[in-house]
Parts: C-alpha cells; structure tokens; sequence
C-alpha cells in the first residue's frame, strides 16, 4: 500500500457555514466525496470512466472525527490515500486541513502526491465501498475492468 497521499485545496464556501459561524459538520463528508473524486481523477479512474464501463461504487460505511472548526474563506486542503483495496471493496483515508493563504495560493501544487499531510487538522476520517455493476450486485473489478484494476494494482 503506497504512504501517497493526494491533495486538492478549496476555500470555505459561505453556503457551508452554519448560524454559529462555522463549517456544518455534514460537509466535511461531502469534501471527502471531493477529495476522493480527484484521487480517482489523478490516477486515472474517473468516475465517468468506471461507469461507462458499467462500475459503480456506493459507500458503505462513513467514519469521521472532528478535531477543529473551519470558517468562511478558510483556506483548506483535503488529503486523501486508499487504505485498503481489494477486488471487491475499497477504504479511503481523509484528512481535511487548514493551511495557510501563502501555502493555498503559491505552496504545494494541488493534486500533488505526499508522504505527509501538512496544515491544522480539523477532521480525518474513512469511507468504506464496494464495487457493483449497474444492477447493484457485487462484482470483481479485476474481472470486470482490469485495465482500471490494473491502474490500483501498479499505483497501490
């Protein structure tokens, strides 16, 4: 298993604060549906192209610890790695942290690949999935589509 991590930066979006000022506890799981989206991305399994050859991957299971709070026009970094693969199933790792406007704007370039996250850690967690095809029953991705396995298998 590769100690890779990817990263992408965003901004604190207004519409994903709450009346206390502060980031909504529900988008930091939406940001880690982002950050795994751009993993996939980086490595060359989009979403588009797992399901255009009939892939889906629904989440299973969602874990997640809140350590700081994030605010309106934070600058924040979400790091995402593969914690476990198989055929069938995957687990990703998430770290989202706010990092500096000097590292948002001119730092590490974004989708860069990591052996440490870096910034305040305000919430880790993991997402469980597992490979179905269209009809929702489990399939072998490496049966399946062993092109894109094989993308997992060399990165991994």
């Amino acid at each position: 298993m590769t100690e890779a991590w990817h990263q992408h930066n965003m901004r604190v979006q207004y519409k994903d604060t709450d009346r206390m000022g502060v980031v909504h506890h529900g988008n930091y799981i939406t940001w880690f549906e982002v950050g795994r989206t751009e993993w996939m991305r980086h490595y060359g399994m989009s979403y588009h192209k797992m399901e255009d050859v009939g892939l889906l991957l629904p989440v299973l299971d969602v874990n997640i610890h809140y350590k700081k709070s994030a605010h309106f026009d934070d600058c924040v970094a979400i790091f995402t790695k593969v914690a476990n693969y198989s055929p069938v199933r995957m687990e990703f790792y998430y770290e989202a942290r706010k990092i500096t406007e000097e590292k948002f704007e001119r730092g590490i370039k974004e989708g860069a690949e990591l052996i440490e996250p870096f910034g305040e850690l305000l919430a880790g967690g993991t997402t469980k999935h597992m490979w179905v095809n269209r009809e929702w029953k489990p399939v072998r991705m490496n049966k399946m589509a062993p092109d894109i396995y094989s993308i997992l298998e060399a990165k991994l």
